[in-house]
């Protein structure tokens, strides 16, 4: 039944991690319901059990277990990647989540934490921590293991959903971390193998365990991704490569699908409730149909990139691709398949990806580095920062940059890599508006004399193909003008906020207030000949950032400003984050932090609400859809 809930509440969400969630649903049941204590003394006890998962994707089956019992209602429930409801990834302001989570490698040394903490303060209670087997590629993984074993933290329990894929490919196709037990012990700790869906196995094991006292343990769970739903445990075959490929790890059924597997997961509760002698379980009748298709135009930046790399290759056999297991998210499929002699997969191990790198510059040859942004600028920043004192090229894409998506949670909103990259003297750092921008960005990160590239991109579709002329070319420091007005002028960058900026004058247009949007590429790089001339009929200057407002756009633009002498009494305003990100559907989360286009026309303009003036725009945001990947 926490199946058929969690099925329900990402179909609903429209994206989640049902593999990993339904390859954790039998040991967490089983955990909260026959082995922790943590129900009857409550969350708050110092003398409570602990369980969280360091790997979060399979939190949707963990809050449906919390919802079965009842510490979350159903309105809290069905709100999952929404505001005010569940993050897509764990949150501690979520009653019975004990870490946040979501960047992966963090869980056993957090575990640690917590039952040194219990010794000290002569707190009662065990410490359990699951991780995804794909996790074990991370090299804190392996500090914790050492250090656990090493500082005799023995009332620490970790747990391995062993379910064999990381994202969609198997773990020994990506980087193999056998032979699990035979490492684990050798850092000192007691290792048990078992099936993770035989309630049986996993009750004679927590309880074997109980009598182990001078060493940590871990489980190994043997599961199967997707558990409960036959077409979610079966992989397809690659005809490329011959690979297997899984293909639930992230994402909402589509509604053929949906009701499928909700067929199978009702007969399953049917067949369990007569085998047990219990009254038929009366299920509600349930209609969740995805929305109409957006008819607006959208595209993915990321596929122009996937596209143009696999065009360069083609008279250029000096670089060499990197990914840290997000080759289909990052659109580097094709490119794997084409050039497989030039193309490196890493796993979930971003240090040492960055690393390599380095060694492969130093050869002369030029190093494409890909991951999620959240991971590569700030997890290997140090690595980051090392390369670039060597003075060799490489180039590093941030994926999945900026604020949407943001139903996976602040764990993966990557809103601080331009300060972190932005600290380094030969960093470049650029963000596409579109493909075509995309294509130029690309083609100038690999072919430039710049020692170090970085490019940012934003990985859902655009809420819109943002229009640039047809004569753009890529001009270093300057940006180009998308609308004119001369009340005020505002840069940005990125297709997201781009958009939202057009909406804004859109608005303010029918106020007669002219908003002149710029669309301003080099996040740190100004040519401050070129923006002194700009500015000067303008009184009023607005940076918005798909950022945080330190560190971004905004502050490369202010000091070109400052250093040059063109600020004079114009008002400056950068129109970014001050806080944490927050989660749910991206206007949702754009109105929260007032980045939407009607909040940022009222607060360029200095109104407090101007509806009245807008009643016959209609419904701006129709761009928006709920079936976004998220």
């Amino acid at each position: 039944m926490c199946r058929y809930n969690t099925y329900i509440m990402v179909k609903k969400a429209g994206s989640g991690h049902l593999g990993s969630s339904f390859s954790a649903a039998d040991l967490i049941t089983y955990l909260y319901l026959r082995k922790l204590n943590t129900l009857e003394v409550g969350f708050d006890s110092p003398d409570r059990d602990i369980y969280f998962s360091s790997k979060g994707h399979d939190v949707p089956g963990f809050y449906s277990l919390l919802y079965a019992l009842g510490v979350l209602s159903e309105e809290k429930a069905l709100m999952l990647r929404r505001l005010d409801g569940l993050d897509g990834h764990p949150e501690v302001r979520i009653t019975g989540v004990e870490a946040s989570t979501g960047s992966l490698g963090m869980g056993i040394s957090k575990a640690k934490g917590m039952a040194w903490a219990k010794s000290y303060t002569g707190a009662g209670g065990k410490v359990y921590v699951l991780t995804g087997d794909g996790e074990f590629q991370e090299g804190q993984i392996f500090e914790s293991l050492q250090a656990t074993a090493h500082q005799k933290i023995n009332n620490v329990t970790a747990i391995i959903d062993h379910n064999k894929y990381q994202t969609d490919m198997l773990v020994k196709d990506v980087n193999n971390i056998e032979d699990l037990t035979e490492k684990v012990q050798a850092f000192g700790w007691h290792v048990e193998k078992i099936d993770g869906h035989d309630f049986k196995a996993v009750s004679q094991t927590l309880t074997k365990l109980e009598s182990v006292t001078d060493k940590p343990k871990l489980i190994i769970l043997d599961t199967i991704k997707g558990k409960g739903i036959s077409f979610m445990e079966s992989t397809v075959t690659d005809p490329v490569t011959g690979k297997a490929f899984y293909k639930w790890h992230s994402g909402a059924p589509d509604d053929v699908t949906f009701k499928a597997g909700l067929k199978e997961l009702q007969k399953l509760i049917e067949d369990l409730a007569e085998e047990i002698g219990i009254q038929p379980i009366e299920l509600p009748v349930l209609e969740i149909n995805s929305p109409a298709p957006s008819k607006t135009t959208k595209e993915f930046v990321t596929d122009a990139y996937g596209a143009t790399l696999v065009e360069l290759a083609k008279t250029n056999d000096k670089f060499i691709v990197l990914d840290g297991d997000l080759s289909a998210d990052c659109k580097l499929r094709n490119f794997e398949n084409t050039y497989p002699n030039r193309f490196i997969e890493n796993g979930i191990a971003e240090q040492d990806m960055v690393s390599m790198a380095g060694g492969i510059a130093r050869m002369g040859l030029i190093p494409v580095v890909n991951t999620f942004g959240s991971f590569l600028a700030a997890r290997a920043n140090e690595q980051i920062y090392n390369n670039s004192t060597e003075r060799r090229k490489i180039v590093y894409t941030c994926h999945f940059a900026g604020m949407i998506p943001a139903g996976p949670g602040k764990s993966h909103q990557s809103v601080r890599d331009i300060s972190l990259f932005g600290a380094i003297p030969n960093a470049t750092i650029l963000q596409p508006c579109n493909a075509l921008e995309t294509k130029l960005i690309t083609e100038y990160a690999i072919n430039s004399d710049d020692e170090v590239v970085m490019i940012r991109l934003n990985i859902g579709p655009s809420p819109e193909a943002i229009t640039l002329p047809a004569d753009y070319k890529l001009t270093k420091g300057r940006g180009i003008s998308l609308t004119q007005g001369s009340d005020a002028i505002l840069f940005a960058y990125g297709p997201v906020l781009l958009h939202e900026a057009l909406v804004a004058a859109g608005m303010l247009n029918k106020m007669e207030f002219g908003l002149r949007v710029v669309n301003f590429p080099w996040l740190n790089k100004v040519d401050k000949d070129w923006i002194g001339h700009l500015v000067e009929d303008y009184n009023k200057i607005f940076v918005l950032e798909d950022h945080s407002n330190y560190g971004g756009l905004g502050d490369s633009i202010l000091n070109a400003l400052v250093n040059n002498h063109d600020l004079g009494s114009r008002t400056f305003t950068k129109l970014g984050l001050d806080e944490y990100p927050e989660c749910g559907t991206p206007l949702e989360i754009l109105e929260y932090h007032k980045l939407d286009g009607k909040s940022l026309a009222e607060r360029i303009a200095g109104v407090g609400n101007i509806d009245e003036v807008l009643e016959d725009i209609g419904d701006i945001h129709g761009k928006y859809t709920a079936d976004a990947p998220q």
